[in-house]
């Protein structure tokens, strides 16, 4: 049984440990900490961390680091949320409120909380073939030029240009839009992708041949937002904080794997938590063993989507929660004012 004392002492080894990279010992406990005892009773507080695999020694060190299950313990008992200051949430807020692109805004707040944790961020881009079609444009720029403009319901805007075969008039094009636009609005961009295969039948000749190019080309262009992505930032400050770049190699190189990485983050748990935390050997791909992943939702224009960070498991729980959560608020507040 771990005592109330014990788990400050707890709070201290990983604050500590967190600011120098350094196992603490109990002369520095004694000598940073008021726990008005003695650096023996506070080495009795150690054995009893270390008993119950709370804390460890390394190898070269009379010190000890805290464990994954000593962060665990830290981040659902002793860890209060650090509060932003207010000088950090106008800039979130100021930054965000620059974008009206649902993408670049995702991309703006991930390297905003990059910056902000000095982690690798990391931001789910969620596939819009839920949202549902507003209007299509087709704009001529020549006689065998056009400009095709899908427009969503949330305001998202896609521009795909098409090189045609024959030249189209302005009486064909209205003709071609008229038809689209009937046959396309309001129906989501999965749902548009089957339909549109039919849209040439009403056309003959010339018109068919110009119907069937455009056909193919928006097919195309709703295939691209077929698959979820991710956006990631700050990769750089994994090496900055890491002094053995080698132990890092692992982890660059399953970033580079997505799918992995988009369900590390997908699966967390949010149920309990604004923002949920997997902590070392808690991720399931060993390549992240070494590493803690925060993530908190937000509601995107195409769905519930999510967004956290990656860094090692030495990192600043209660300012990186903060962020995480400040973020991904202000970023639902944003689509949401987007929507109305």
């Amino acid at each position: 049984m771990v005592s109330d004392r014990s788990l400050e002492v707890l709070r201290a080894i990983i604050g500590d440990y967190v600011e120098t990279k350094e196992p603490v010992g109990s002369k520095r406990l004694v000598e940073r900490h008021k726990f008005g005892v003695s650096a023996a009773t506070i080495r009795n507080d150690m054995a009893q961390l270390e008993e119950a695999e709370l804390i460890a020694a390394p190898h070269t060190s009379s010190g000890r680091i805290p464990t994954d299950k000593g962060y665990r313990v830290f981040v659902d008992q002793l860890a209060g949320i650090r509060p932003l200051s207010l000088v950090q949430r106008r800039a979130i807020e100021e930054f965000l409120e620059r974008s009206s692109d649902p993408e670049e805004l995702v991309v703006h707040s991930v390297r905003t909380l990059a910056q902000l944790t000095n982690s690798v961020a990391i931001g789910h881009l969620p596939s819009l073939l839920t949202s549902s079609i507003h209007r299509l444009e087709l704009v001529a720029l020549s006689e065998r030029r056009i400009l095709t403009v899908l427009i969503t319901d949330s305001g998202r805007v896609e521009q795909r240009i098409i090189e045609l075969d024959h030249e189209v008039s302005e009486t064909a094009l209205v003709k071609l839009r008229h038809h689209f636009n009937e046959t396309l609005v309001g129906t989501t961009l999965h749902d548009a992708s089957v339909k549109l295969e039919p849209l040439t039948d009403p056309f003959t000749g010339t018109e068919e041949t110009i119907a069937s190019q455009i056909v193919t080309a928006l097919v195309d262009q709703l295939n691209s937002n077929r698959d979820d992505r991710l956006i990631i930032a700050g990769a750089a400050n994994l090496a900055r904080t890491e002094r053995d770049f080698s132990s890092i190699l692992p982890v660059l190189e399953a970033m580079e794997e997505q799918v992995v990485l988009l369900r590390l983050v997908a699966e967390l748990d949010l149920q309990d938590h604004e923002v949920a935390v997997s902590i070392g050997h808690e991720n399931e791909d060993s390549s992240f063993e070494e590493t803690s992943i925060l993530a908190s939702g937000y509601v995107a224009d195409s769905g519930e989507a999510r967004l956290g960070i990656l860094g090692p498991t030495r990192m600043d729980y209660q300012r990186n929660i903060a962020a995480v959560r400040a973020v991904a608020r202000y970023l639902s507040r944003v689509f949401n004012d987007h929507a109305e």
